[in-house]
């Protein structure tokens, strides 16, 4: 391995360790819940299975080839691999992560789809899909999750939680925040007794979706 991939491997190691960190931090996961995992070249970083993310340093380095298999590290990779490795051998995803937040877990007991109750609906793709359960870890629950994710960089999973997807680590755990503030407001706007949320209408979405594609600092 060159110095230049050591160094890309080490970089990505601390972004991908920041961002698992974050995730509890803020509230998205409890304990050791949840996993992140950012492809380098032909490698998937991953979070390692078990262990609380402020007791991982770059000794800690997990990372396996797209076939799965371990090819740095002493610790065991998550044990939602399966979920990981197909997004990022079967999208364009370089960047994904997996939460069991509060409000989008909830959501997903609920509902097939999470209702168009914001027009950031539009920045993940359109309305939410909700994946069908299957038990933590399985290939099922991975096919399941990558047919909801269809046109869509954010998920839920039933009775389990989220899945995001990105360019960066950065982005997808924006992606992953916004989710679980929809699934917020939804939650709180359904819960008002006698009234139902205004939904957004398909050509809304589609006009907040052109708006947003204009949205921030030009080549940002």
């Amino acid at each position: 391995m060159t110095d230049e991939a050591t160094d890309d491997i080490a970089q990505a190691w601390q972004e991908l360790v920041g961002t698992a960190r974050r995730t509890a931090s803020e509230g998205l996961v409890v304990g050791t819940s949840g996993n992140v995992s950012v492809r380098v070249g032909e490698l998937v970083l991953v979070t390692p299975s078990g262990v609380p993310y402020d007791r991982l340093t770059a000794r800690d380095t997990v990372a396996v080839d797209l076939d799965g298999k371990q090819v740095l590290g002493d610790l065991r990779p998550t044990s939602e691999l399966p979920l990981h490795l197909v997004l990022h051998r079967e999208t364009d995803a370089r960047a994904v992560v997996h939460t069991h937040a509060v409000h989008a877990t909830a959501v997903s007991t609920l509902v097939t789809e999470l209702p168009p109750i914001h027009y950031m609906t539009a920045a993940l793709g359109g309305p939410v899909r909700v994946a069908p359960y299957a038990l933590y870890g399985t290939a099922e629950l991975a096919g399941n999750m990558l047919h909801a994710l269809s046109d869509r960089t954010a998920c839920l999973l039933q009775n389990h939680g989220t899945v995001a997807h990105g360019d960066t680590l950065s982005q997808a755990y924006d992606r992953t925040a916004q989710l679980e503030w929809m699934c917020r407001v939804w939650l709180t706007a359904s819960s008002v007794p006698g009234r139902e949320p205004t939904l957004l209408s398909p050509p809304q979405l589609a006009e907040a979706a052109a708006q947003l594609a204009g949205y921030g600092q030009p080549g940002a």
